[in-house]
């Protein structure tokens, strides 16, 4: 899929599909780069989270702009959706630390024991956005929950696409595990340099897969929501 994404994305960046241009259709693009339609319409998806593109029903896929700007998930954009993680979630990861219940850390383990034995990523993402709103429901404030609710859907999507493209789920684990650690020790401190270094991995490989040079390689890392 990667390769497949590496080689449109090129075409488009190098302008033989010019804006407003549609693609061809996937029939035929599966035969010119022998894959199968699976694969095909991954790469596809990808693409239009990038903002490259724009999928219309019944009509085919069309060329958006020419160069990656700002990956869009759901109905926010990258750069919006990390501003407003940085300061609520770091935060809250510190508020956690002191206020979290026997309750919390039980539920919050039994979930990381579950997301690092899991092979499934459509499982896996979905753990992944519970797990952080595991963490705000620990912080005792059902605000702080509430606005992890509101980004739930957006933090899937981002999760799925950089674990698409960045390939480090198990290192994405770890820094969970960093995160759950802290919390069980009670420690604000630790608690906030975790959740600050999750969020760190997930803007780096973000911009990797934004910048990366069209080879059709996985980005050197990468980082689940």
């Amino acid at each position: 899929m990667e390769a497949v994404l590496a080689h449109l994305r090129g075409a488009i960046e190098r302008g033989a599909y010019a804006i407003g241009d549609k693609l061809p259709s996937e029939a035929e693009l599966c035969r010119s780069l022998e894959v199968s339609r699976p694969v095909l319409r991954e790469a596809l998806r990808a693409l239009q989270t990038m903002g490259l593109t724009v999928s219309k029903t019944g009509k085919g896929t069309f060329v958006l702009a020419r160069a990656v700007e700002d990956p869009t998930f759901g109905d926010y954009a990258a750069s919006d959706l990390l501003e407003v993680r940085r300061h609520v979630e770091i935060p809250v990861a510190g508020y956690a630390a002191v206020r979290r219940t026997p309750e919390n850390l039980d539920h919050l383990t039994r979930l990381l024991d579950r997301m690092e034995r899991e092979t499934d990523t459509t499982a896996w993402v979905a753990m992944d956005t519970l797990f952080h709103l595991s963490v705000a429901e620990a912080a005792q404030n059902p605000v702080f929950r509430r606005v992890i609710e509101e980004i739930r859907d957006a933090l899937a999507r981002q999760s799925a696409f950089l674990d698409e493209l960045g390939g480090r789920r198990e290192q994405s684990d770890r820094e969970h595990r960093a995160i759950v650690e802290a919390l069980i020790d009670g420690s604000e401190s630790e608690a906030v340099a975790a959740m600050s270094h999750h969020l760190d991995r997930v803007e780096t490989t973000l911009g990797r897969i934004v910048r990366s040079v069209r080879t059709g390689e996985r980005p050197e890392d990468g980082a689940g929501a």
